[in-house]
């Protein structure tokens, strides 16, 4: 969807003693993708329009302006991008930034488009309150093969849907869509049990039927005894 969904999550925090070595697995990665005409069995096709792709650049450009490092470089003016079938597509490639902090606008804004923005921290603990700090909170994911860390992890953020090796912690359709905090508008969410409930009204029937043999009426509230 070339970053145009919202569940793209384009910003990833990284414990800074694996980060170099993890950026450089996402260049050699990044380097395999065709970006061009769907038709043509490319990877990722272009942006929905001008306007947008427009939006999207000018995101990258804020980023390499307010410190960032601008590692892979998508924009159509970038020489060493190409674009795979036809010319008047509205061309933007994978972008990959590093040293991204949380003031910039490359994390605080959804961009919608084929960003991604590293942050480097510390430690899991610092990675968790980065955040559980966010006023969002609609989805994440964490990478990992120790199983106490993943437990850890889906217990202490706060964030309605959670991705355990999993990039896109989108369920299946019976269980329900949405996030936590400003992520999430009303009480309950789109999908699921919930999705049912939204467009059911319920009626409730309490009922008695007592033996022939009592007589009468009680009109004394049940008990359970």
């Amino acid at each position: 969807s070339a970053g145009e969904r919202c569940m793209a999550i384009s910003a990833l925090v990284v414990v800074d003693a694996v980060a170099d070595e993890l950026i450089a697995k996402i260049g050699e990665r990044v380097a395999t993708l065709r970006t061009g005409d769907g038709r043509r069995g490319c990877d990722m096709g272009p942006l929905v329009t001008g306007a947008h792709r427009d939006k999207v650049a000018g995101y990258v450009q804020a980023g390499v302006d307010a410190g960032a490092e601008l590692v892979i470089d998508g924009r159509v003016s970038n020489p060493e991008q190409h674009f795979d079938g036809a010319a008047d597509g509205f061309w933007l490639g994978p972008t990959l930034f590093d040293r991204v902090t949380p003031d910039m606008s490359i994390y605080t804004d959804e961009i919608f488009g084929p960003v991604l923005s590293v942050v480097r921290v510390d430690s899991y603990d610092q990675g968790l309150d980065l955040i559980n700090s966010n006023p969002y909170g609609n989805g994440t994911a964490i990478f990992t093969n120790d199983g106490g860390a993943a437990r850890r992890f889906q217990n202490e953020v706060q964030v309605g849907m959670v991705g355990i090796n999993v990039p896109v912690p989108v369920p299946v359709g019976y269980y329900s869509f949405g996030g936590w905090k400003a992520s999430l508008f009303g009480d309950t969410h789109a999908h699921g049990t919930e999705g049912f409930h939204f467009y059911t009204r319920g009626k409730v029937i309490t009922t008695r039927w007592l033996d022939p043999s009592h007589g009468g009426l009680n009109l004394g509230f049940p008990q359970n005894i």
